[in-house]
């Protein structure tokens, strides 16, 4: 599967990714985990002797750059492990059995493993959110507690999601040129969108995921909505943070979460990139959370 349009794209995406893991603010160490779909990469941080955080990110981002603003501060308290999504455009790199047949559980029961885990907190943005709802559900007893941020409960809706990203993305991510790009951001984002829009290095990071980042690369992972019943089996496991403003839950996120009743906090003026928009807030609630 080809993650990246171009080599040339590609090598970008991983320069400017490098660039963003420098700003982190902390020691890390990068891992390359084998699975059986292809390699896993990991960064791992923290405090030494703290309970395993496992962190994914969201559709077409990467680890380097959802947890820029996230890392230093949750690392006082939790060792983490940040991956990088297969199939996605980090630094993960699918093989040959990446296809049709991939199991999202199978993957991170492959990971986890080979990390050395066995109970950990899970936290993800946007589909991370999906992930950890999921291995939630599925594997209750290696999840001390799941965070799910600028995401909806995966309960099984009429709802069309490509029609709805579509609506949301498009026509800025189909013409990705600077204006488009920043238009993007500011559709996706809350009142604090400056924290993307005039910072020149994730701006710069976002393009290059914009323009580079084959976006078919994601088609093997497979969301699956939950019956009343598998809701009902996470709704203490999972606690849910989202901003107010965010498109996703303006068209039926906040709207499944109520009608569910879901563990969920909702924040005034923040959109979809939540944990970047209010980093400090964010962080100091789930800190809050596991302890």
């Amino acid at each position: 599967m080809k993650v990246y349009r171009t080599k040339k794209a590609g090598d970008k995406i991983i320069e400017t990714y490098d660039q963003l893991l420098s700003k982190w603010g902390c020691e890390i160490k990068e891992r390359d985990i084998q699975t059986g779909y292809g390699t896993t990469h990991v960064i791992e941080t923290g405090a030494e002797d703290g309970t395993p955080m496992v962190l994914f990110h969201g559709v077409g981002d990467d680890s380097a750059l959802m947890w820029i603003f996230n890392a230093k501060a949750l690392g006082t308290k939790l060792h983490l492990y940040a991956v990088d999504t297969i199939g996605g455009p980090g630094k993960s790199r699918p093989n040959e059995n990446y296809n049709k047949t991939f199991d999202d559980l199978r993957w991170i029961d492959e990971v986890i493993e080979k990390l050395g885990i066995g109970q950990a907190y899970f936290a993800g943005v946007s589909m991370g959110g999906y992930l950890v709802q999921l291995y939630s559900l599925r594997r209750p007893e290696k999840v001390i507690k799941a965070i799910s941020i600028s995401g909806a409960v995966a309960a099984a809706t009429k709802n069309n999601t490509m029609k709805a990203m579509m609506k949301i993305f498009l026509p800025e991510a189909l013409f990705p040129t600077d204006k488009n790009v920043i238009k993007l951001l500011k559709k996706l984002s809350g009142k604090n969108y400056a924290v993307f829009t005039e910072n020149e290095l994730i701006l710069q990071h976002y393009k290059c995921l914009i323009k580079g980042f084959n976006n078919m690369a994601m088609g093997c992972h497979k969301v699956q909505g939950f019956t009343p019943e598998e809701v009902d089996q996470i709704r203490d496991k999972v606690i849910y943070l989202v901003g107010e403003e965010d498109p996703f839950e303006k068209i039926g996120g906040k709207a499944l979460l109520q009608q569910y009743q879901m563990n969920a906090i909702f924040y005034e003026g923040a959109g979809h990139g939540l944990n970047h928009e209010l980093a400090d807030e964010i962080n100091q609630k789930i800190l809050e959370i596991v302890s």
